[in-house]
């Protein structure tokens, strides 16, 4: 459903804009706003959201955080100016595992290169909220499912890299398990 274009089809932004979404984008980072608006319409490419702002800039502390407001379609992107690269973000990806009464969720690290992988995550991320909310679902206790269909972009995309506390992979059937598409397929 979210596949990417061919290289050699060319569809004109204005037609794009006209039939799947829009992007209303600003950017007060030191990224560059083109490269990081591209991207962030590859994301969206296929997953008819309609029109969407964006917002990224440099959040006041934290490492980075991500909001969606459904109602208007906004997500805000905040980016840690902090941050260092490689960068590996702890993350729900793992699938829960019950002991007895007990149960845990194993932390697995999505290894990301550089800021812009990381603002296509958190975008990823929130735009998976939207797309919950947009076929009508539930969307209390999603964040699971968020990071796998952001973490999924990016290891397809950018080649990141999950990994466990030691460092080494982690077979991919261990957290792409659900699935996603399916999920949303009412958006």
């Amino acid at each position: 459903r979210n596949e990417p274009m061919r290289s050699d089809s060319v569809v004109p932004a204005v037609v794009w804009r006209a039939t799947l979404n829009s992007m209303d984008f600003a950017n007060s980072t030191h990224l560059d706003g083109e490269r990081l608006a591209r991207l962030l319409r590859d994301g969206m490419q296929g997953w008819p959201v309609g029109a969407v702002t964006v917002r990224v800039r440099y959040s006041r502390g934290a490492d980075f955080s991500g909001t969606c407001f459904y109602a208007d379609r906004r997500i805000f992107i905040n980016l840690g100016s902090h941050l260092r690269y490689p960068y590996d973000m702890a993350s729900n990806l793992g699938k829960v595992q019950a002991v007895g009464r007990r149960w845990f969720r194993p932390t697995y690290l999505l290894r990301l290169h550089n800021p812009y992988e990381l603002v296509v995550f958190i975008f990823m991320h929130e735009l998976y909220h939207l797309l919950v909310k947009l076929s009508r679902r539930n969307t209390r206790q999603k964040e699971s499912m968020c990071d796998r269909f952001a973490a999924r972009f990016v290891v397809d995309r950018f080649g990141a890299r999950v990994i466990d506390d030691g460092g080494a992979d982690v077979p991919r059937e261990l957290w792409e398990f659900q699935d996603l598409d399916g999920f949303v397929a009412a958006a």
